[in-house]
């Protein structure tokens, strides 16, 4: 993009962002102000040039002017700028968060961590990946329904969010599966963040037509070193050791060690 046209549409946006922040009304006399000061300039400046004349009419007629035929104009344009703005960023969440919980979905996820794991890798920081999948989904929309299923993925969505920290990215992969971006987690960390989680799903217990239902989550964890040469590694690796977590009854957190991929052994998993 041209660089006019970059700087162009930055001060499109700030525009549009005091707007928002202003509102239709205030906007409107704000602009109408700003007309009537340009009418004056104007008006004089015009004066001037012809050599002579009535000022004091002069600058009544402007101001007159600016007043009559500027709100008008510029309230509906205004009205109709914060509704397309705020139709734009209801299409934002619509585009980026999953309906049902709230959190990044996949591609949204998969965008930002992304970014996250390319800025760890270009500084060699730590970081890690879980994949948490919900043990025995498909028995309690059988039993319960799905609608109690549905709650269940929200009440899980909420119960990790709330053992994360500010900088750590949550997303739902996928059906009754969530995965979680760890800037800054070294292994131990990793797997301490991964215990927690698993610990507060353990502990939810929520009240569906006089029955109450329980949750429990398998949880893989991969943590990030120079030979994951792509975020889908890392997710492949952590995919791995969920599938582990699985195998070893559920309801647990199961690691790929860092040595695992060293050594081309696709199946070394251990257990925190």
């Amino acid at each position: 993009m041209p660089a006019h046209l970059f700087r162009a549409a930055r001060w499109s946006r700030r525009a549009q962002h005091v707007v928002m922040a202003l509102g239709p009304p205030v906007a409107t006399i704000l602009i109408t102000g700003i007309v009537s000061l340009l009418a004056l300039a104007v008006t004089h400046a015009a004066l001037t040039l012809a050599g002579g004349g009535d000022r004091w009419l002069a600058t009544a007629a402007a101001l007159l002017c600016a007043a009559l035929i500027t709100p008008p104009m510029a309230w509906p344009l205004l009205h109709l700028l914060c509704a397309l703005e705020a139709a734009r960023a209801q299409l934002d969440v619509l585009a980026t968060r999953d309906e049902l919980t709230g959190l990044y979905n996949r591609r949204q996820f998969l965008v930002l961590a992304d970014r996250e794991w390319s800025r760890c890798r270009r500084y060699d920081m730590a970081a890690a990946l879980l994949m948490i999948d919900v043990d025995l989904f498909k028995r309690v929309n059988d039993e319960h329904g799905h609608l109690a299923g549905d709650l269940m993925l929200r009440e899980i969505a909420r119960a990790a969010g709330d053992t994360l920290r500010q900088p750590d990215l949550l997303g739902r992969f996928g059906g009754e599966e969530f995965v979680v971006f760890l800037p800054h987690a070294d292994p131990l960390g990793a797997i301490d963040a991964a215990e927690r989680i698993r610990e507060r799903v353990a502990r939810l217990c929520f009240e569906w037509k006089g029955q109450a239902v329980r949750a429990t989550v398998s949880i893989g964890v991969a943590t990030f070193d120079l030979t994951h040469d792509s975020l889908a590694a890392l997710i492949q690796d952590a995919d791995m050791a969920l599938y582990a977590a699985k195998d070893a009854g559920r309801n647990c957190v199961r690691a790929v060690p860092p040595q695992a991929r060293e050594h081309g052994a696709s199946d070394a998993v251990v257990s925190p």
